[in-house]
């Protein structure tokens, strides 16, 4: 008998790549757009231009689309656009894929081997006045922020030449904080980069050290006077890559680690805490008082979506919100972690306001079936000064990560609007959601609705008209 077809995953259903370069100028909406909401909420995510060369083609490397909603007057516009990064010129070229998952010259084709791989496909920030698309081994490729046109790479990471999916905008300064993993020329090093561009997108500081191992360094802590580096054992290995197994490996043998340093301190100061293997994709927040540091992140286990060194699955996971507490007047060097929050959930955001001090007010996508497939059902507001929490499970709904925008600069803290994508299984289409960030229990207030879907992705933002 023939043995069954093995379909990826990440090529199946809303995971699966949407191809077409679409506008549609006026959406049709359900329930109300608020009318003094104005701007533009940008959405970027993994999306194949071809059929991967990779059988195991991971969900992480497909191209970036950027779905952008432009929002006035209660109505909704869209369009997406790939980011043209290298690696999509020359694939669209050829017209077929050249590099393989994470440009592994075992899997790519030889006519790109040492070529750029970048694919510009995580996040996507406002700052300097420039339209950033990210992912973490790469620069920020900039794109027209009306029309999403690609206007190319700009150089934050010299020397570097890695920048993280996850820069810190300084609501205090303007500064963008960053870092980057891997840096230098070569793969999987274990150097990390620390960089400071000013409100302007000038580079001001750039730095390089040396952490316990090379492990993928998704997001990072930011504090008014802090930087944490955590190295966690989710770990790269050239050798490892290079003889079949997985380039990126769940090692939990090797702790977690996290580097502490003043912002305006020296690298050679970083002061390194450990404590068990865990991983975390992203923080909510982190804010200090007095020698305390305080980190709240969405917590797993193991790494998901990675396998173990010798290939095997670390079985299901799932992140729930735990509170990190780093004390400095402590010689013991050891993290105090504790889980906050009981709901399974992901991709958890704040008002940027509070960002890198202390807040009251945090939002993510939750899964209330605690399915353990990184899919929500859900959005979940908690409120760290009372403890209660608000969640709303979408009868037929899969909702991204939600991103709060104020009701005006001078506005409360947590007085706004959660904007996100929802894919709806049932017709197969996503519609541009608005909540109460308020009254996140009581559902949207309105839903901008597409005439197709918007494929499972990662990060957004806003930019306010």
């Amino acid at each position: 008998m023939n043995a069954p077809v093995r379909i990826n995953p990440y090529l199946a259903g809303n995971f699966a790549p949407v191809r077409s370069e679409d506008d549609f100028p006026n959406l049709t909406i359900t329930g109300e757009i608020p009318k003094d909401l104005r701007g533009s909420y940008y959405r970027n995510g993994p999306n194949p231009q071809f059929e991967p060369r990779d059988p195991n083609h991971h969900w992480f490397a497909g191209d970036g689309m950027i779905h952008g909603f432009h929002v006035a007057d209660g109505k909704v516009a869209y369009l997406n656009r790939y980011v043209h990064t290298n690696k999509y010129l020359l694939e669209k070229e050829a017209g077929r894929s050249l590099f393989g998952t994470f440009g592994n010259p075992m899997t790519s084709d030889p006519s790109v081997i040492g070529k750029d791989g970048g694919v510009g496909n995580t996040n996507i920030v406002w700052h300097g006045n420039r339209l950033l698309a990210l992912e973490e081994g790469h620069n920020p490729f900039e794109l027209d922020p009306v029309t999403l046109e690609s206007r190319g790479y700009r150089d934050y990471a010299h020397e570097a030449l890695r920048f993280t999916a996850h820069p810190k905008l300084d609501p205090e300064t303007g500064e963008m904080v960053y870092f980057g993993y891997s840096a230098g020329p070569g793969f999987f090093s274990n150097k990390l980069a620390y960089g400071v561009a000013d409100k302007t997108g000038k580079v001001t500081r750039l730095d390089m050290f040396e952490a316990p191992f090379c492990s993928m360094v998704h997001d990072f802590f930011v504090t008014r006077n802090h930087v944490l580096f955590p190295v966690l054992p989710l770990t790269g290995d050239l050798n490892r890559a290079m003889n079949g197994k997985p380039a990126f490996a769940w090692e939990p043998e090797k702790g977690s680690h996290v580097g502490v340093m003043r912002r305006d301190g020296d690298v050679k100061s970083i002061r390194w805490f450990t404590t068990d293997a865990c991983y975390v994709f992203h923080p909510m927040n982190m804010w200090e008082d007095g020698d305390k540091i305080y980190v709240d992140v969405m917590q797993y286990e193991a790494a998901p979506l990675f396998p173990l060194v010798d290939g095997a699955s670390s079985g299901p996971q799932a992140a729930r919100l735990a509170r990190w507490t780093f004390d400095l007047a402590d010689n013991s060097n050891t993290i105090k972690r504790e889980y906050i929050d009981d709901l399974d959930g992901e991709f958890p955001r704040l008002d940027e306001r509070r960002a890198g001090l202390s807040y009251r007010h945090g939002y993510y996508a939750a899964d209330s079936l605690h399915t353990s497939k990184v899919l929500f059902d859900s959005i979940a507001h908690i409120d760290h000064a009372t403890g209660k929490k608000q969640v709303h499970i979408f009868k037929d709904g899969r909702p991204g990560e939600p991103v709060f925008v104020p009701r005006s600069q001078n506005a409360a803290e947590g007085d706004g609007w959660l904007v996100a994508t929802v894919y709806h299984p049932s017709t197969d289409k996503s519609g541009f959601v608005v909540f109460d960030a308020q009254n996140v229990a009581q559902g949207p207030v309105g839903e901008a609705m597409l005439p197709r879907r918007v494929p499972f992705g990662f990060h957004g933002n806003w930019r306010q008209a």
